[in-house]
């Protein structure tokens, strides 16, 4: 099986930065710490069996999305290297619609 290296867009950092600071105000540091570390191990399973998800061409070429815990969208790209994580979306975010104006 094929394995790749997994990045994050500096987008996504963002987007987990701002997770973090949501959970850690709303329960605290630690459960905060505890949810990013399985949202950033599903991230980093994506290095093997990597086409997983959906695929959304009809928003962007080579979109990917899969869901975590039923409350995050991850948005992913997939080449023959590497797979970019591009966002990471909470709730019942907008997602497509941040795609619409193209790449980030």
């Amino acid at each position: 099986m094929r394995s790749r290296r997994v990045v994050f867009a500096p987008e996504a950092a963002t987007d987990l930065d701002w997770l973090y600071d949501l959970i850690a105000e709303a329960s605290s540091p630690e459960r905060a710490m505890a949810y990013l570390s399985r949202l950033e191990a599903l991230c980093k399973g994506l290095a093997t069996a990597s086409e997983r998800g959906q695929r959304r061409d009809d928003i962007r070429p080579g979109l990917r999305i899969i869901g975590f815990e039923r409350r995050i969208t991850v948005a992913f790209s997939v080449d023959t290297e590497r797979v970019t994580i591009l966002r990471c979306f909470y709730g019942g975010a907008d997602w497509e619609g941040s795609f619409e104006s193209g790449p980030p």
